[in-house]
């Protein structure tokens, strides 16, 4: 797909931004940055900065809300060019790629003026409000509760798995305004902002030892009827088009983000198994040999499979939901690439000296999240009943509370009375 005659030639566009990027953003010595370091997200809003007084923040974004109005090619040649460049990783997911693009599609206009261009500058970071502590898969079956009084909606319940709340401003949280229709029909999307009065943000530590999960805490928190996304009782409209915009930003297509993300691992993770491979001795060994090449294949295979939903949901010819293809491949492969790098350091990847940065001991903390993948923006066994039945047209499973006034559902916990 061309660029049109008006716009800057993709290949000035990209000579333009590799002369940029050599002359203001800091190379890459190593490894990647470990996004979890303290104080990591304030370089990530400074880096984030520095795209945006250079030109280079937003590409495919609006231009008539800070971003440049490119097209997707054009974020292609900017994000290949910035590989070797330290960039704001943390900032695709969620801020970028999930949430700001959800704000695109849904935002009023005032609230869109009022927030993408903060994002854009990288002083605003957003996270999702959605799963809850007895939610489990079912988004549509939330507690919290957002009553309204006058122009505010008051907020009360609870949310947890909320990746880097403690460190972020806003997030999009789903609450339930209505219990007389069925669950689907009684929630709204909402704009909050994460630190005042009557939200409290708890850290929960992980098995490495990180703390970027999080649960909140509502207590009578007053939301302007003005930061509503999209409409009351119509918030699951909303949230499915996020969840699209989650898959495809999980599974590397999503034209929002910038630099490198899930869709470019094949450049810097084959490389490091390749050396995990000789610092284990077994360059000569051909099991070794074919699961380098297994996970080279697989980086091969899912670039291209990026380029070609990313262009037939672009030009109508697929679904959106077909995002749940590149999100499920996508976590299988990361989960079958820490596989095979366990395969290849043997014991280096689970024990290491004290204090001491090896590539086993990256591999081994980076393994103690594999699973996380396939659970982030719905299960694996989510986006299989999404493939087979929104692109398959295969039957829908039967569900005991579709189309029963959400107050009436029999559950654990409150019934919302």
């Amino acid at each position: 797909m061309s660029a049109p005659a008006d716009l800057e030639p993709v290949e000035a566009f990209r000579a333009r931004a590799r002369a940029w990027l050599a002359d203001h953003m800091p190379r890459i010595e190593g490894q990647l940055p470990d996004r979890l370091a303290d104080g990591r997200r304030e370089v990530e809003r400074e880096l984030q900065r520095r795209l945006w007084d250079g030109g280079f923040a937003g590409i495919c974004w609006p231009a008539e809300y800070g971003g440049l109005g490119l097209t997707l090619e054009h974020q292609r040649a900017f994000t290949e060019e910035s590989l070797p460049y330290d960039m704001p990783f943390s900032l695709n997911v969620p801020t970028f790629g999930i949430l700001a693009a959800t704000l695109i599609d849904f935002g009023t206009h005032e609230q869109k003026a009022r927030h993408l261009p903060a994002i854009l500058k990288g002083e605003e970071l957003w996270v999702q409000f959605l799963s809850e502590p007895s939610g489990g898969s079912d988004l549509a079956g939330v507690l919290t509760r957002a009553d309204r009084d006058g122009d505010v909606f008051v907020l009360n319940g609870s949310k947890i798995w909320s990746s880097g709340a403690a460190e972020s401003d806003y997030a999009m949280c789903l609450a339930r305004t209505n219990w007389d229709v069925p669950k689907h029909r009684g929630l709204t999307m909402f704009i909050v902002k994460i630190h005042q009065p009557g939200i409290q943000v708890e850290q929960i530590r992980q098995v490495d030892g990180s703390m970027e999960f999080c649960q909140e805490f509502f207590d009578d928190v007053p939301i302007p009827a003005s930061d509503v996304v999209g409409e009351v009782d119509d918030g699951w409209t909303v949230a499915t088009r996020l969840l699209v915009h989650e898959r495809n930003a999980v599974g590397g297509g999503s034209p929002y983000t910038s630099g490198r993300s899930a869709g470019h691992e094949s450049s810097g993770q084959d490389v490091g198994l390749a050396e995990m491979a000789r610092v284990a001795g077994r360059v000569g060994d051909p099991v070794a040999r074919q699961l380098v090449a297994e996970a080279h294949i697989r980086g091969l295979v899912g670039g291209q499979l990026v380029k070609r939903i990313t262009q037939g949901v672009t030009l109508g010819k697929m679904a959106p939901p077909a995002g749940s293809l590149l999100k499920l491949f996508s976590a299988t492969s990361v989960m079958r690439r820490y596989e095979i790098g366990l395969e290849l350091a043997g014991e280096a990847g689970v024990t290491w000296p004290a204090d001491t940065e090896t590539p086993g001991r990256r591999l081994g903390e980076l393994t103690l999240w594999r699973q996380g993948l396939s659970l982030g923006g719905g299960s694996n066994e989510i986006q299989r009943n999404i493939i087979s039945e929104r692109l398959l047209g295969m039957p829908r499973e039967l569900a005991a509370d579709r189309d029963v006034p959400y107050r009436e559902v029999r559950r654990s916990g409150s019934r919302g009375d």
